[in-house]
């Protein structure tokens, strides 16, 4: 098990589970989803919204659901807590193995409600299910001394590496946001990391957008602030608008104006589409790389670009960005992101105004990325400290930062990092 548990380029795809061993639904499915997670690209929301949990019941369903985002969320922690028990720590273990010890581990020292007999047992059946019979003996006896061990006493002080381990998180990712927000905010961080998000009221009695759609409260604060900095717009443009959440509130902010959503991906801006008719809004959209938008579409009074990024500013709700992401990811974002704005930029029309956003915790991604743009002759940046009082009032206070509206996951905030 490696530090961030991340399979190795080339490896075998995900193992599945035989059925003609007796298993619970909901193990099954947890283990063949963190199977997908570790060897794909693929999502955990999508699958655990998608086909594999289809007909199976609540309890299962989530069950499943826990397993999965729990496994995800203290793989690191949960990896550090089985290691000392492992004959030879320092090799890998295959990746269903590692999977198995997992989930075994996550039930036994995070669900209390879950019998010790049924985390090891069932643990031990998905070895040998997934085609790994000779290690179901280390894993019924690593589990065991997981069961058997005692809690670590609390210490004076923890180095930033400890508390990344205990919380779950890669050790580059943490000393990035020491450095850049200080301890205490990152420690903040990672502790709202392990949580499931959201759950503020920041938006309690603002404006009467629909919330079904189930916006985290950073995603709905910059749409709300793009909204009110576009009051008389006549043409809007959403840049990178997929899932659509965004487009909605600006569309409904902004009524009467055309509305222009763009996303590169054409599956999901049909998906977003559908759900925008189903909700009675209307928008035009156009699947179209946002740094190469059509001349045709002209210019725009307001442009939305929340760009493709990241994502550390939502590790709560997406936690394997945690175990993929790598430090020179940041850099290839930052390429793509300069070029998406610069783009962005030149289509303002005289007198328009243009929200640049990230869900990343990473200057690279945000203010790097504006700092570096070489804007069109007449565009300057303005700080957004009074369209934040004029969403928010006193519940803003703190949000901006040197003119950059920035919101910390944990730290004043309950709510994803934009």
């Amino acid at each position: 098990m490696s530090e961030r548990g991340q399979r190795p380029r080339g490896a075998k795809p995900a193992a599945e589970v035989r059925p003609e061993f007796k298993i619970s639904a909901a193990r099954v499915a947890a283990f063949e989803i963190l199977e997908r997670v570790g060897a794909t690209s693929d999502h955990s929301d999508d699958l655990l919204h998608g086909r594999r949990l289809a007909g199976m019941s609540q309890a299962d369903k989530n069950l499943a659901t826990t397993l999965v985002l729990g496994v995800l969320r203290w793989q690191i922690a949960l990896d550090a807590a089985v290691r000392p028990f492992l004959q030879r720590p320092d090799l890998a273990l295959a990746s269903p193995v590692a999977t198995a010890l997992r989930m075994g581990a996550f039930q036994l020292l995070h669900l209390d409600r879950i019998p010790a007999h049924a985390a090891l047992s069932e643990s031990v059946e998905l070895v040998k299910a997934a085609g790994h019979p000779h290690a179901a003996g280390m894993v019924n006896a690593v589990l065991r001394k997981v069961a058997g061990g005692t809690a670590a006493k609390p210490k004076l002080f923890e180095s930033t590496a400890a508390f990344a381990e205990r919380l779950g998180h890669p050790r580059w990712l943490v000393e990035r946001w020491v450095a850049r927000y200080g301890r205490a905010a990152a420690l903040a961080i990672c502790e709202y990391d392990q949580t499931e998000g959201g759950g503020g009221d920041l938006f309690a009695g603002v404006g009467d957008a629909d919330d079904s759609w189930g916006m985290d409260e950073g995603s709905r604060l910059v749409a709300e602030v793009a909204a009110r900095f576009g009051v008389g717009a006549k043409r809007v443009w959403d840049a990178c608008a997929a899932p659509g959440g965004k487009t909605k509130v600006l569309a409904e902010r902004l009524a009467g104006a055309e509305v222009l959503a763009t996303d590169l991906s054409a599956r999901r801006l049909e998906a977003m589409a559908a759900r925008l008719k189903t909700g009675g809004v209307e928008v035009r959209v156009l699947a179209a790389d946002a740094a190469r938008l059509p001349v045709v579409e002209g210019e725009f009074d307001l442009i939305l670009c929340d760009v493709p990024c990241s994502g550390t500013g939502t590790l709560a709700r997406n936690p394997e960005i945690r175990h993929k992401l790598e430090p020179a990811e940041l850099g290839r974002q930052a390429k793509r992101q300069r070029e998406i704005l610069k783009a962005a930029a030149e289509r303002l029309a005289v007198g328009g105004r243009l929200i640049y956003s990230t869900c990343s915790l990473e200057a690279e991604e945000c203010e790097g990325v504006v700092e570096a743009v070489e804007m069109p002759g007449g565009v300057e940046r303005v700080s957004l400290e009074g369209m934040v009082a004029e969403v928010l009032g006193e519940r803003g206070e703190g949000l901006v930062r040197e003119g950059y509206l920035r919101t910390l996951p944990g730290v004043g905030f309950k709510g994803d990092g934009f």
